[in-house]
């Protein structure tokens, strides 16, 4: 009797038919990493698979208005919806989780700058963690710096807060973030950064107040010690400008 030999499955065609958010979820967990909302995980996306992303996210959009009970194929509004949706998610709002952090050139502190240096109202959006709200509000960055210092361009500060805040946020968490990231690059003595923000989950549903804001701050190195510093520092923020 004659065996039938069956034929060889390559693993390129068992991954046909897997998500593409499958795929990339198996190689965070396979390197024991964490994909929460406000993480980066650009470097587990592979070339071509942000759009494939995209086009999953659109279909399962799809499926939320059609549990919502909304006609897209007779309703002229909502007909292309779940792409328009899709698009804003992947490609603007929550930007900041897929693709790798802006280059930024980093210069040696020539002059010795020893100076306070305060940057902002830098305008940054973002979306809340809980609702998918938007957080829509303004930081304002100083900088104590060394003659060790990293110096790097005024608009370099902007790039940085966008990518960090382009993530479903929650604005303490958000505020470390960038703290973090901008004490990697520039190694100061001091860092502080203040952000005041409106939380569209507190105006747009829940309580629906539009005039309540949050204010939060992280002082590092000399900031935290030097209260006289803090002090000038807070004072020249132009908050009520």
């Amino acid at each position: 009797m004659l065996m039938q030999t069956q034929p060889t499955m390559k693993a390129s065609d068992a991954d046909e038919g897997t998500p593409v958010s499958v795929k990339i979820r198996e190689r965070i967990r396979a390197a024991r990493k964490r994909f929460n909302a406000n993480d980066n995980i650009a470097q587990f996306i592979e070339p071509g698979e942000l759009e494939q992303l995209l086009d999953e996210v659109e279909q399962k959009m799809k499926g939320v208005l059609d549990s919502l009970v909304i006609d897209t194929e007779n309703d002229h509004n909502t007909d292309d919806t779940a792409r328009r949706v899709a698009k804003m998610y992947v490609n603007e709002v929550f930007r900041g989780r897929y693709v790798q952090g802006p280059s930024i050139t980093e210069f040696p502190n020539v002059g010795h700058l020893n100076e306070l240096m305060i940057v902002g109202p830098i305008t940054v959006r973002s979306a809340c963690s809980h609702h998918f709200c938007p957080v829509i509000g303004k930081i304002w960055i100083g900088v104590m710096p060394n003659e060790h210092t990293n110096v790097i361009g005024l608009s370099k500060y902007a790039r940085l807060a966008e990518w960090i805040m382009g993530r479903p946020q929650i604005q303490e968490e958000a505020v470390v973030q960038l703290a973090d990231l901008i004490q990697e690059k520039t190694q100061p003595d001091g860092l502080a950064i203040v952000m005041e923000a409106s939380h569209y989950c507190m105006a747009w549903r829940g309580v629906k107040d539009m005039d309540s804001k949050m204010i939060n701050s992280v002082m590092r190195g000399v900031f935290l010690k030097d209260s006289t510093l803090r002090r000038e520092f807070l004072s020249l923020i132009p908050r009520k400008a």
